[in-house]
């Protein structure tokens, strides 16, 4: 509700009536103190919550130990303006048609993953299809704009390992070395590499399910300092035999990450420095935890334009308007399928390799993946990005069809 209010810049009514009216979330009362920007939500009275709205961090979660009057730092941004088109800079498309599409066939496929009056099974809300740079298909559910901000979910994950391959191109990390953690240098945990957590086949202990008491919903919803959670599980697998994914490895690469730098300042100010605001993701925000980490499993928003933009960059191998951001070989190494996952994941990116998701979409096609269907589809044998944003997994929608539809479109 919170991120809702003050980053979306939804009406509480609105957030009520369709992102928190599922079981059991809507068993909650929540308000939304807008002049003071927290929200405070119960269930029944019980566990009253209470969120907090700060510029540059985005929503936190907070205890009742969390000192309200604590100075606290934000990420420097920079934005440099050019007189470039869209996504290199902030001027408008020139009108391009391209040969070999059928805009047509486009019009109907995007069409069709939107609801008819009433409908609200599909329940997107908004679409971009980008060939060789262009937007050739836009389109938004009544009430969103290209300027609506929208929580990516899970494809925060993506974000989050991104920065790692920021940090590989410029020889500040070595994703083979084994994970910097102190209380894991006298067991076996002192064999798992970064690699390991990136390709989330640690071996390490840990619950995913968001519907019981579980070790997620404990992470984010009561730990003061996420990047602690999977830090602390033991090992129960060797490094590299069992595939199993994990939002607390995210947390801890996040972790992993904040100690790389000398000061809290730098660690803010890296992402955004280094990545999103170079290639001109100014809208993006990602959260942070109580304890100042940033929640990369689960907390990013963006527009769907500047999300979009992630997408490109992977399409591009890292290159940037001419910029490497990072090595061609990242994306090389982010599209290899993890041992283990029957070649479903990469390095927190999934895949199509074994085509079991999406059976008729391309197989190099690879994606970025949050909760109630986020996606950025990349699919460089097309040249093509497809972002989708909405309320409802592919049982609502059926996104492989939708893709299908859209690479058949394209000669």
């Amino acid at each position: 509700m919170c991120s809702s209010v003050f980053i979306g810049e939804r009406s509480v009514d609105y957030t009520d009536l369709n992102d928190n009216n599922f079981f059991p979330v809507d068993l909650a009362n929540d308000e939304v103190f807008i002049q003071e920007k927290y929200s405070e939500a119960s269930v029944y009275g019980f566990k009253e919550r209470k969120a907090i709205y700060r510029k540059g961090l985005g929503s936190t979660l907070i205890n009742d130990n969390f000192d309200l009057n604590a100075t606290y730092l934000t990420p420097n941004r920079s934005r440099i303006k050019t007189n470039l088109s869209y996504p290199y800079g902030d001027q408008a498309q020139k009108d391009t048609v391209f040969e070999g599409i059928d805009y047509d066939k486009i019009r109907e496929a995007v069409a069709s993953v939107f609801d008819k009056e009433a409908e609200l099974v599909k329940k997107t809300r908004a679409v971009m299809v980008l060939h060789k740079d262009q937007i050739i298909s836009e389109k938004y559910v009544d009430g969103f704009s290209q300027n609506s901000m929208v929580s990516g979910w899970s494809m925060a994950k993506s974000i989050l390992a991104t920065v790692y391959g920021v940090l590989e191109k410029q020889g500040e990390v070595n994703i083979n070395n084994n994970a910097p953690i102190e209380t894991w240098k006298n067991d076996e945990r002192k064999e798992i590499t970064i690699n390991n957590l990136l390709q989330m086949n640690s071996g390490l202990e840990w619950e995913e399910d968001y519907e019981s008491i579980s070790d997620v919903t404990k992470m984010l919803y009561i730990a003061s300092d996420m990047t602690k959670s999977q830090m602390d599980k033991k090992a129960i697998h060797k490094p590299g035999e069992h595939w199993y994914y994990s939002s607390g490895i995210t947390n801890l690469l996040s972790g992993i990450l904040r100690n790389q730098f000398d000061t809290y300042q730098e660690y803010l100010d890296y992402p955004y420095r280094e990545f999103i605001d170079k290639i001109g993701m100014h809208s993006m925000v990602i959260e942070t935890d109580m304890a100042g980490n940033f929640v990369g499993s689960s907390y990013a928003w963006a527009t769907v334009k500047d999300w979009a933009k992630f997408g490109l960059l992977y399409l591009h191998r890292g290159n940037w308007n001419g910029q490497q951001v990072f090595d061609s070989e990242w994306f090389d190494y982010v599209t290899t399928p993890s041992p283990t996952s029957n070649g479903e994941y990469g390095a927190h990116f999934w895949l199509n390799t074994a085509g079991i998701s999406y059976p008729d979409a391309p197989s190099d096609m690879f994606f970025a993946s949050g909760y109630q269907g986020q996606r950025i589809f990349i699919i460089p044998s097309k040249d093509l990005v497809i972002v989708r944003f909405g309320l409802s997994e592919d049982e609502g929608v059926d996104l492989n069809k939708f893709i299908k539809e859209i690479v058949s479109a394209i000669e």
